[in-house]
C-alpha cells in the first residue's frame, strides 16, 4: 500500500469510522430511549386527564346527591302532574325552596344536559327534570327489561356512568356521559325511581384541550376506550363507535394499570400508551406518532449524515490535492532513487514549492551532487592505483624477461653463433618494440606473434629441448587480450616444467570461445607440479598469508623467478576485467601442467 492510501485509510480509521461510530451509536442509545421516555411522560399525562374526568364524574355525583338529599327527586316523582317537575321551564315563584336551590345548583353547574326520572311505583312517562330538544327518553318498560337496569338495582343508589355509544337507546347518539342512580326516600329509604343525568359533552372537550405535552399535540391522539376496545370518546371525532381493533393488528389487554408499547396505529408506527381509569370499566389511550417523537434525532442524524458527508469530502479534496502533492513529490524522488540504484547517477528531481517537500527534493539533489564528486575522486584515485598498479606489474615482468633473453644471446655470443645471435637480436627487438607500446590491450594477432618471437629465442638457446603447436582460430585473432599475457605462461613450462627432462618437451597453445569468454589454453608435458607446489600459486591468498604458511621453506627454491610472472599475469587480469577472470592451473607429478587463461571475448578495447 503507498503512502497516499495509507494516510487515507488512517484518516478515515482515526476520525471518519470514530465519528461515524461514535453518531450510530448515540444515535441509536437516543433512538431507544425516546420510547422509555415518552412512556414515562404519558402516564403522567393520563393520569391528569383521568384525574380530571373523576373529578367531573364526582362533582356530578355531588349535584345529584345534593337532589336527592333535599327530596327535590322525591317530590318530583309524587306530584300530581310530572311535567311540571321540569326545572329548567318551571317559574321561580311556583317552586319551594328545595327546588329553587337545587335550580340554582343546575344553573350554575352548565355540564348537565339533560336529565330525568323513572317513577318505580307508577306507570307514568319519565318526569323531567332538565329537559332537551329533540330527545325522547327511553319508556321505563324497555328500560327495565335492559341488563343496565338490574345493574343499577344491584348498586342500591351508587350512581352508574354510561359512557357514549356504549347504551344508545337510552342515551342517544351524542357522544356524551351519562349517570344512572337509584333514588330512594331518605326517611323509609323506599325505592322511588331511577335518575338519569347526562353531562355535556363540552367539558370533556375542555379536559383534552387544556392539555399540553412536551412534544406535538397535533399528532398526539387520545381515546376514551371500554374493556371490550370499544372507542366511547374521542375529541376529534374521527374514530367514535369504532373498535380498536380496526386500527391496530395487535391484541391489548385492558385490565393493566398502565402500559405502552410502540405499534403501527392505523397503519402509522406510533406509541401507545394506555391507562385505566380507576373504578371504571374504560381506558384512556394517547396515540402519539413516532414520527414526531422522533423527528428531532432524524433532524440531528441527517444533519450527522451531512457534516460526516462533509468531513468525507473534505477528506477526499484533502487527499486528492494536498497528499498528492506531498505523496507525489515523494514518489518521484523514490523513482529517482531507483534510477540512482539502476547506476544512473545523473538524476535530478526538479526542485519546486516553498516547504519541506523544496528542502527534501533539495537535499537529495545536493545528496547526489556529493555522490557524484566522491565517485568522480575514488574513481580517479583507483585509476591512479590500478595505473600505478599495472605499471608495477609490467616493470616486474619486463627486466625478467630482458634478463634471461640476453643472458641467452650471451650464451649465443660466448658459443661464436653469430647467425643465431643476429636472429635472437631480431626477435628481442620484435619483442620489445611491442612491449614498448602505450597501449594495455593489443589483438590476439599481436600477442601470438609475440608470443612465437620469444619461443624461437627460447628454441635457440635451448635447441632440441621442446616443440610448440599454436592452434588459433582466425575468427579469434582479432580478440582483445592484455599484452605479455602468454609470454609468462610458457615461459614458466620452459624453466621450470622441462628442467633436466630425459625426453623432448611439447607445448601446445590453443585458444577457443566459450560462452562469451575467450580461453586460452597452455599446455605442456614436463615435471608438472605437487599440490604443495600448486598451492603456493594461489594468488587468492594474500601474499603475506602466503608467506607464513608454515613447512613449505624447502618449496621456496627460486619461488621468486618462479612465481612472480604468474601471480602478475593473475593480478593484471584480475584488476583489468574483474575476480570472474583469470588464470586456472591444473597440474600432476608426471604429466605435466596445463593452464587456462580466461578473459572477456570482445574485439574493441
Amino acid at each position: 500500500m503507498n503512502l497516499r492510501n495509507k494516510l487515507f485509510t488512517a484518516f478515515l480509521g482515526l476520525i471518519i469510522i470514530p465519528l461515524l461510530v461514535l453518531g450510530l451509536f448515540t444515535f441509536f442509545v437516543t433512538y431507544n430511549s425516546i420510547e422509555k421516555k415518552y412512556s414515562q411522560q404519558a402516564e403522567y399525562s393520563l393520569k391528569a386527564i383521568s384525574y380530571s374526568i373523576l373529578n367531573v364524574f364526582q362533582e356530578m355525583e355531588n349535584v345529584t346527591d345534593t337532589g336527592i338529599a333535599s327530596s327535590v327527586f322525591t317530590t318530583a316523582l309524587k306530584a300530581d302532574d310530572p311535567d311540571s317537575q321540569d326545572l329548567a321551564d318551571g317559574k321561580q315563584l311556583k317552586l319551594n325552596e328545595s327546588q329553587r336551590n337545587f335550580r340554582n345548583l343546575l344553573y350554575n353547574h352548565p355540564a348537565i344536559s339533560y336529565a330525568f326520572l323513572y317513577n318505580m311505583n307508577k306507570k307514568s312517562p319519565p318526569v323531567p327534570i332538565f329537559t332537551k330538544e329533540d330527545f325522547g327518553a327511553l319508556p321505563y318498560s324497555k328500560f327495565k327489561e335492559s341488563h343496565l337496569y338490574q345493574e343499577v338495582i344491584e348498586l342500591n343508589g351508587v350512581p352508574k356512568w354510561i359512557a357514549p355509544h356504549e347504551y344508545p337507546e337510552l342515551t342517544g347518539m351524542e357522544p356524551v356521559f351519562t349517570q344512572i342512580r337509584l333514588v330512594k326516600n331518605i326517611e323509609s329509604l323506599r325505592k322511588e325511581g331511577i335518575l338519569v343525568v347526562q353531562i355535556k359533552r363540552l367539558e370533556f372537550e375542555r379536559i383534552f384541550r387544556n392539555l399540553t405535552l412536551p412534544n406535538n399535540l397535533q399528532d398526539t391522539s387520545f381515546l376514551l376506550v371500554n374493556d371490550e376496545g370499544l372507542i366511547l370518546f374521542d375529541p376529534k371525532d374521527q374514530s367514535d363507535g369504532k373498535n380498536m381493533s380496526a386500527f391496530m393488528d395487535r391484541q391489548i389487554d385492558y385490565g393493566s394499570d398502565y402500559q405502552s408499547f410502540k405499534s403501527k396505529f392505523d397503519g402509522v408506527e406510533s406509541v401507545v400508551s394506555i391507562h385505566k381509569l380507576e373504578g371504571y370499566p374504560w381506558s384512556i389511550i394517547s396515540v402519539t406518532k413516532w414520527h414526531s417523537l422522533s423527528q428531532e434525532v432524524t433532524a440531528f442524524a441527517k444533519w450527522f449524515i451531512v457534516i460526516l458527508g462533509l468531513c468525507l469530502v473534505t477528506a477526499v479534496a484533502f487527499n486528492k490535492f494536498f497528499m498528492n502533492r506531498i505523496t507525489g513529490t515523494i514518489g518521484v524522488i523514490v523513482r529517482f532513487m531507483r534510477r540512482v540504484e539502476d547506476g544512473d547517477l545523473s538524476a535530478r528531481v526538479e526542485e519546486k514549492g516553498e516547504d519541506e517537500l523544496l528542502l527534501l527534493s533539495r537535499g537529495f539533489n545536493d545528496l547526489m551532487d556529493r555522490i557524484n564528486r566522491l565517485f568522480d575522486q575514488i574513481r580517479m584515485e583507483q585509476r591512479q592505483k590500478t595505473e600505478a598498479h599495472m605499471r608495477l606489474l609490467q616493470a616486474q615482468i619486463k627486466p625478467h624477461f630482458l634478463f634471461n633473453t640476453l643472458e641467452s644471446i650471451n650464451v649465443l655470443a660466448v658459443q661464436n653463433e653469430g647467425r643465431k645471435v643476429s636472429e635472437m637480436v631480431y626477435r628481442l627487438a620484435s619483442i620489445l618494440r611491442i612491449s614498448i607500446q602505450e597501449k594495455e590491450e593489443i589483438t590476439l594477432e599481436e600477442e601470438i606473434k609475440y608470443l612465437k618471437s620469444y619461443l624461437e629465442i627460447q628454441k635457440f638457446r635451448f635447441e632440441d629441448l621442446f616443440d610448440y603447436e599454436i592452434d588459433v582460430p582466425k575468427e579469434l585473432l582479432t580478440c582483445r587480450i592484455l599484452k605479455l599475457t602468454l609470454q609468462p605462461l610458457v615461459e614458466n613450462s620452459i624453466q621450470h616444467g622441462f628442467e633436466g627432462i630425459d625426453y623432448k618437451g611439447m607445448l601446445r597453445i590453443k585458444a577457443w570461445s566459450e560462452r562469451g569468454n575467450l580461453i586460452v589454453h597452455v599446455e605442456d608435458n614436463g615435471h608438472g607440479m605437487s599440490p604443495e607446489q600448486l598451492s603456493l600459486f594461489e594468488y587468492m591468498v594474500p601474499e603475506e598469508k602466503e608467506a607464513r604458511r608454515p613447512g613449505e621453506e624447502n618449496l621456496k627454491v627460486n619461488h621468486e623467478r618462479r612465481g612472480l610472472g604468474l601471480r602478475s599475469v593473475a593480478d593484471r587480469i584480475r584488476i583489468q576485467y574483474g575476480d570472474y577472470y583469470g588464470l586456472f592451473i591444473c597440474s600432476n607429478q608426471p604429466g605435466g601442467t596445463v593452464i587456462h587463461c580466461v578473459i572477456p571475448n570482445h574485439e574493441r578495447e
